[in-house]
């Protein structure tokens, strides 16, 4: 505080900070001795003129300018020298206000405060094993509710950690208490494909209190120790932020099968044509439709049976003709008769050939190749064996068999090829705003993600018109949503085979699973279907030889139209981000979602900028899906999908990162995929109605977060943290932060650092910190920071000299302060003595490269080293201080001073020349007796003036021409005398001012008559 010069702009009743009034010269100004410390006095004046004055003696005055009864107070930093100067000046000078005692008492707590901090810091390091050498590392420790339980989730890596089957995890129970006082919980070990990955659990027994830090001991007995923090913060009931009130929800009644779902949105399109389209993706499906067929013959389970049994496919589709056709085994009662195939209308009979003993002989081979060979039969059906059997069975008897496609929907569902439809929603839609894709039921059992895109299409467009949040998002982005991937397995699941989750192709052939028997099995997983990471690639988790697992990836990457249309959308540039809403497991995931089984090698990781997106966007998504009822997706459950589920080879999320670059998210909704709609005994349990809410709470989250994501032209900000590495001698940890997810690219060996440095690191698994780097110890690093929109820290040009932040590698360095520079001009330029109206024009800039923070503080003015003026610099860095009047003529070179800053070393401008010239003068001169006699002298009176500057010099007086007298000008511009005697008759008096240094000559004349008496 001591030394900060402010001016003050005296009012009748305010007071303003601004420029401030200086003494000339010459008027009396404060000496202030060296030695001496200043304080902070109250002094009263009566008004603005003694303010005037008081301001004139360059008192350092503090902001504040404030009305009492008996004047205007205000605040000085003055010394006790001050002080007696300007008692004897005759100002009232009050009691300290605040000593120098009182400053240091300030620093001393602000000391002791850091040095708490720092004893907390180091007696945490101390109790901690050095992190470089200890062999178990705590990753995380969330603290959260769920439904209002507390719950507390760990995770932690330890040396050998697949032979340790539990980790005990001790908890405080807050602020400064002892590990333990919290209870404690185990964690258990995750291991995937071989590989152990973490321990990781999650706990509310004995939970009473939140605690605030962790610890957990190995059996080596090394220790790690981990600071809580808050998973979804957010109070339970607490009102979301983004509705208000009149925000419409809640426009889910009932499961909806794909045709209903692709009716609402049509009708949606055309309630709101302004605001959105129908598109028809490109590739139809094959449609809900299959072959008729039956299996002929015993149905038992053993060789007997399964060599006399054969199957039938029609060749028309079941809902074109195939269904309703029949198959009949005769056995005639003839002997030696024929094996023949008779067909009437859709009813085939199959006559077997008998024997002598009229007993059948025909094989379940021969009576397929009849089928087959008989053109009217085979106009209707194709006839094979049972899975490749060589048929070697002679076929029983049968009654009539009807063949059918199994397919039980009604009328209403179309059994064509489907046409795929998503809705396009935006008040612009023609790919210039950013785009965002919701896509859901690529599985086709999961019937609650559908609703979830349904009620957000829902929300997004009746909300438009009444809630500004909402119209922001549509009027600024172009948001895609695709309520079902997989309408035909979507179809079946509805109305044939609930857990169906592939579509609905079929690519297995008759001579192995094709048959009536497999009709549930058949169908490719579409979300293993497409073309990065895939299992034709080598990853796992899915399957290119079994045309009935679970997840078929199907013949080829991209074979299924289904995996098609999600590409196709996904390929337009505009797209940014994107949500995959499947079911079930409360999960939310990103990419990698693959790996290889060999070494678990994984699709490659995020960088730690990106890592940091998903991560900071989650919270976002993952908070406003809370707010609904409670719900917590817990942090287990939370993150890349290799590091908290399986392997998922194909998957469109991979696809659309990788491929495309989108920020690709999955949920896996709720607790099971076909929960009751409903569920009144438990409010908090699984209901596809409260999922439908509390997700799509989570997509337009989505939508903010992609259009916070556009808008960002915010520079990141950086920090460097430098602590020692006991475990490295001669090197110290550098670490860097940033202020949001950022990319830093840093040099050590003194180049420029640009894009193509060297990245810095998350520090392993499941970490959004950076990596401690080892480096020498006084080494200089060198950075740039770079958020996920390209925004340059400081704006710095990436690989151009200066356009880098740099830090000494060393424990307790301070980075010095930034250099300013600081200019002057002066307007006008010229000015007369004792005049006012110069007025300097300072600025201060930050002189390194790229963006600087502001300077602030004072410029103080000075011509050589007397000060003629001071001022604040405003936000832009710039003061006007009017100059105080020069009572000599002559050139003056002014400099500005900037005193510099916490961000900013002083600077000096370089000096602006001020022409000080003359004062006009004017002299006037009065006979006191404008008549007298010849015997009488006149009295002659002389004054000089100029106002603002003193007078001195000589005036010369002349009668008639004549040199009469010549005298000094007294200090007040007068002059008195008396002219010599005069002839009678009419004078005239002639006074001349001849000037001086710093005043004009000027002269006058006046009359004087001389009479007799």
């Amino acid at each position: 505080m001591f030394g900060l010069v402010v001016g003050v702009m005296p009012s009748e009743s305010t007071a303003a900070t601004g420029p401030r009034a200086q003494a000339a010269p010459d008027d009396p100004v404060l000496e202030r001795s060296a030695d001496e410390t200043p304080e902070v006095v109250e002094i009263v004046v009566p008004g603005t003129a003694e303010l005037d004055r008081l301001v004139a003696t360059g008192v350092d005055l503090d902001h504040g300018v404030h009305q009492e009864e008996d004047g205007l107070a205000v605040h000085a930093v003055v010394t006790p020298g001050e002080v007696k100067q300007l008692k004897a000046l005759g100002f009232a000078v009050g009691g300290t206000l605040l000593a120098a005692e009182d400053s240091e008492a300030a620093v001393a707590e602000r000391d002791a405060t850091i040095a708490a901090h720092q004893q907390t810091a180091d007696a945490l390091d101390d109790e901690a094993t050095d992190p470089d050498t200890s062999d178990v590392k705590i990753l995380r420790a969330d603290y959260y509710t769920s439904f209002g339980t507390p719950v507390l989730a760990v995770e932690a890596q330890v040396a050998n950690g697949a032979n340790v089957t539990t980790l005990t995890v001790e908890r405080d129970s807050g602020p400064g208490t002892a590990f333990g006082s919290g209870g404690t919980q185990n964690i258990s070990r995750f291991v995937d494909a071989g590989v152990y990955m973490y321990h990781t659990g999650a706990s509310s027994t004995g939970l009473t209190t939140r605690p605030d830090r962790v610890r957990i001991t190995s059996a080596s007995g090394d220790v790690a120790i981990l600071k809580v923090r808050d998973w979804l913060p957010t109070t339970e009931g607490e009102p979301d932020p983004f509705k208000g009130p009149g925000y419409q929800q809640d426009f889910i009644q009932s499961y909806l099968d794909p045709t209903q779902l692709y009716d609402r949105i049509k009708q949606l399109a055309l309630t709101y044509p302004e605001l959105a389209e129908i598109v028809e993706l490109p590739y139809k499906t094959n449609g809900y439709r299959r072959l008729a067929q039956a299996m002929v013959g015993p149905t038992a389970n053993n060789p007997t049976a399964i060599s006399q049994r054969f199957g039938l496919d029609s060749v028309a589709w079941g809902h074109e003709g195939g269904n309703g056709i029949t198959v009949e085994v005769v056995h005639p009662a003839a002997s030696n008769a024929l094996l023949s195939i008779g067909v009437s209308d859709k009813a085939i009979t199959v006559s077997s050939a008998t024997d002598a003993g009229s007993v059948a002989t025909s094989t379940s081979a021969q009576i397929v190749a009849a089928i087959n060979a008989t053109p009217a039969a085979a106009a209707l059906v194709k006839a094979y064996t049972y899975r490749g059997d060589a048929g070697a069975g002679v076929v029983p008897a049968t009654a009539p068999v009807a063949l059918s496609d199994g397919l039980n929907a009604p009328a209403s569902i179309s059994r064509d090829p489907q046409q795929v439809y998503a809705i396009k929603i935006g008040k612009v839609r023609d790919g210039s705003k950013p785009g965002v894709f919701y896509y859901a039921q690529e599985h086709a059992r999961e019937w609650v993600p559908p609703l979830v895109t349904i009620e957000t299409a829902e929300r997004l467009l009746r909300n438009y018109a009444t809630h500004a949040g909402t119209r922001d998002l549509v009027d600024n982005l172009e948001i895609w949503i695709l309520p079902s991937v997989n309408p035909d397995g979507g179809h079946y699941s509805f109305y044939d085979f609930a857990s169906q989750r592939k579509n609905m192709t079929r690519y297995c052939g008759v001579e192995s699973t094709g048959d009536f028997g497999s009709r549930n099995s058949w169908g490719v997983d579409v979300n293993r279907n497409y073309d990065l990471y895939s299992a034709f690639d080598g990853y796992s988790g899915a399957s290119t030889t079994s045309c009935t697992s679970g997840t078929s990836a199907g013949p080829a990457e991209l074979s299924e139209p289904e995996a098609n249309n999600v590409d196709w959308v996904a390929a337009h540039p505009n797209m940014t981000f994107s949500m995959n809403v499947h079911s079930s497991g409360n999960y939310f995931m990103w990419s990698p979602a693959s790996y290889k089984a060999a070494g678990r090698e994984t699709a490659p990781v995020p960088t730690l900028e990106e890592e940091g997106l998903f991560w900071g966007a989650s919270s976002r998504i993952l908070t406003a899906i809370k707010r609904h009822r409670g719900l917590s997706v817990t942090p287990a459950r939370t993150g890349q999908v290799v590091d908290v589920l399986y392997s998922a080879a194909g998957n469109s999320g991979d696809m659309l990162w990788y491929k495309y670059g989108i920020y690709a998210w999955d949920f896996e909704v709720g607790t099971t995929f076909q929960p009751p709609f409903e569920n009144l005994e438990n409010p908090n349990g699984a209901s596809a109605h409260a999922e439908s809410q509390e997700f799509a709470n989570g997509l337009v989250e989505m939508a903010r977060v992609a259009l916070d994501h556009e808008r960002d032209d915010v520079p990141p900000v950086s920090t460097v943290a430098v602590t020692a590495a006991p475990s490295a001698p001669g090197k110290v940890n550098v670490r860097f932060e940033t202020n949001e997810p950022a990319a830093v690219f840093y040099t050590l060996d003194g180049t420029v650092p640009n894009l193509g440095s060297e990245r810095y690191d998350a520090d392993g698994l499941r970490n959004t910190l950076g990596e401690r780097l080892k480096v020498d110890a006084g080494a200089e690093v060198r950075w740039i920071t770079v958020d996920s929109r390209g925004n340059v820290e400081r704006h710095f040009v990436p690989g151009k000299d200066r356009n880098y932040r740099t830090w000494k590698a060393e424990v307790g360095y301070e980075e010095p302060l930034a250099s300013s520079a600081t200019s002057l001009s002066l307007s006008p330029a010229t000015v007369k003595v004792g005049a006012r109206g110069v007025t300097a024009q300072v600025e201060v800039t930050a002189t390194g490269a790229g963006d600087q923070p502001a300077p602030s503080g004072v410029v103080t003015l000075r011509d050589g080293d007397v000060v003629v003026g001071s001022g604040e610099i405003d936000d832009s860095g710039v003061a006007s201080i009017p100059v105080g009047a020069f009572p000599k003529a002559g050139t003056k070179v002014l400099t500005a001073e900037y005193g510099g800053d916490a961000a900013f070393a002083p600077s000096v401008s370089p000096g602006a020349v001020l022409k000080v010239v003359k004062a006009a003068s004017t002299v006037t001169a009065q006979v006191k007796t404008a008549t007298v006699t010849p015997k009488k002298r006149a009295k002659l009176k002389v004054v000089v003036a100029a106002p603002g500057a003193k007078i001195s010099g000589t005036v010369l007086v002349r009668v008639d021409g004549r040199l009469v007298a010549s005298r000094a000008v007294a200090a007040n511009g007068k002059v008195t005398l008396f002219l010599p005697k005069l002839r009678r008759g009419k004078h005239t008096v002639q006074v001349t001012y001849l000037g001086s240094a710093n005043l004009t000559r000027s002269s006058t004349t006046t009359r004087l008559k001389v009479v007799r008496r």
